[in-house]
């Protein structure tokens, strides 16, 4: 009979380690002095606990978040693909693909009856339409496609 080990798996996070992540999600760029303040422990405890966050893969980068509207992408929009189930062999490619267009903003690979969702951030709608009827749907993976414009969008809050 198995032994149960009383030690708790390294990813399991405490009410300090969410605290820190809640913190980080909203600002990204907050200092360890002000962050260490907020979460009520020392300085060399908080960047510690950042570290470790960061090795065991719970913190997996930090980046700019830039407005497309203010570089002149005034339209948002999501774009739903089914592919052929022929085309389903080689998902990792057409991901590539998806990744690799000019307008891309994050892509999702999906289960259910569509296989990815794409956000992109584009011009204007001609953009947008060009994009989706010259550029994505005529790939010969692609058995059909849905686009839904972003009107807005709410802060990406987690709540840890």
């Amino acid at each position: 009979m198995p032994v149960a080990s009383s030690a708790a798996p390294r990813n399991e996070l405490d009410a300090t380690d969410r605290l820190i992540l809640s913190e980080l999600s909203r600002n990204g760029r907050i200092s360890n002095s002000d962050l260490a303040a907020i979460v009520g422990v020392a300085e060399s405890t908080c960047l510690k606990r950042v570290r470790a966050l960061q090795a065991n893969g719970v913190i997996v980068g930090f980046h700019a978040e830039i407005s497309p509207a203010a570089i002149g992408l005034h339209l948002e929009a999501l774009i739903s693909i089914r592919l052929h189930a022929h085309a389903r062999g080689d998902l990792r490619r057409f991901q590539s693909y998806l990744e690799d267009l000019p307008a891309t903003e994050r892509v999702y690979f999906l289960a259910g009856d569509r296989d990815f969702l794409v956000h992109v951030a584009v011009a204007d709608a001609t953009v947008l339409r060009e994009l989706v009827s010259d550029t994505i749907s005529l790939r010969p993976e692609v058995a059909s496609t849905s686009t839904s414009l972003i009107f807005a969008q709410a802060p990406g809050a987690r709540g840890l």
